[in-house]
Parts: C-alpha cells; sequence; structure tokens
C-alpha cells in the first residue's frame, strides 16, 4: 500500500519535472508564469476544500470554540515613542561618521552588482558604521529593484 502511493507520488513528480524540462528548465518555468500558476492553483484548491469542508482544519472549519470574544484590548503606541525614535535616528545621523557611512554603503552598492561577492561582510561593517536598515535596504533595492508578484490566471 505505502510503496503504491510512494510510486505513485514519483510518477507525478517525474512528470511535472518533464514538463518543466521541456519548457527550457525551471529559470523558463518560472519566467513564463508556470510555477507561480500552479502555486496559485494548489493553493486555491486547498482553501476551497477547506471553506467546503472537505479538509478539516481543527478550531478552523471544525471544533471551533463557541465563546463569546468580545472586546479585543489591541496594542495601543503613543505617538510619542515614534516621536523619540525618531529623535533618536536624528541624533545618530548628526553624531555618526557620513563620511565613512557613504563609502560603506557605496562598497555595499558597487560589491552587489558582482553576484558572486558574499554582502553579509559588507553589510555588517555598514551596521557597525552606524548605517540605518533603511539605508541598506535603499542601497539593494536601488540595485536588485523591488519584487513583485505576477498574477497568473
Amino acid at each position: 500500500m505505502v510503496e503504491s502511493l510512494t510510486n505513485e507520488i514519483e510518477k507525478k513528480a517525474l512528470e511535472y519535472i518533464g514538463q518543466i524540462d521541456d519548457m527550457g528548465g525551471m529559470l523558463t518555468a518560472i519566467e513564463k508564469g508556470y510555477v507561480q500558476k500552479h502555486i496559485q492553483d494548489a493553493a486555491y484548491d486547498y482553501q476551497r476544500s477547506v471553506e467546503a469542508k472537505e479538509t478539516i482544519v481543527v478550531g478552523v472549519n471544525k471544533f471551533q470554540i463557541k465563546e463569546d470574544k468580545g472586546e479585543m484590548n489591541l496594542l495601543s503606541v503613543d505617538a510619542s515613542v515614534g516621536e523619540r525614535q525618531i529623535a533618536k535616528l536624528r541624533k545618530l545621523k548628526e553624531s555618526r561618521d557620513n563620511i565613512a557611512v557613504k563609502n560603506v554603503l557605496d562598497d555595499i552598492r558597487a560589491a552587489a552588482a558582482d553576484e558572486s561577492t558574499n554582502l553579509m561582510p559588507l553589510i555588517i561593517n555598514a551596521v557597525r558604521s552606524y548605517a540605518t536598515e533603511g539605508e541598506i535596504c535603499g542601497v539593494l533595492r536601488n540595485v536588485f529593484g523591488e519584487y513583485t508578484e505576477n498574477i497568473v490566471l
């Protein structure tokens, strides 16, 4: 029984891999949206089966606790917390060596253009120079761009 199921899974996996190979490989399949479409279809089918109670998820569509949740206590952060953080950040930027920060960010930008370069030591150096996470991410965003998911129908 288990072996026949294993053989069936292996057969389907090899068929799927064959389809991808026939397209020209995984990179081509991704670029054509083939892989994303299969992921989206599987997610849709799973959600539909949960909502139709064909797939049971404890606490979601079966064996739910039916108690009155009442009003939820949400965390409320005083606006002054953000203002204090902005003031700290401003003070940091005024007191750090901004030329050193510019240099380490330029090093990251140049290295990011070479995909064989390990960026982690450069990023650690930037943090030690008090470059902010936003500044480091901004440099990487300029080099690599931002990911946008392609919806395939």
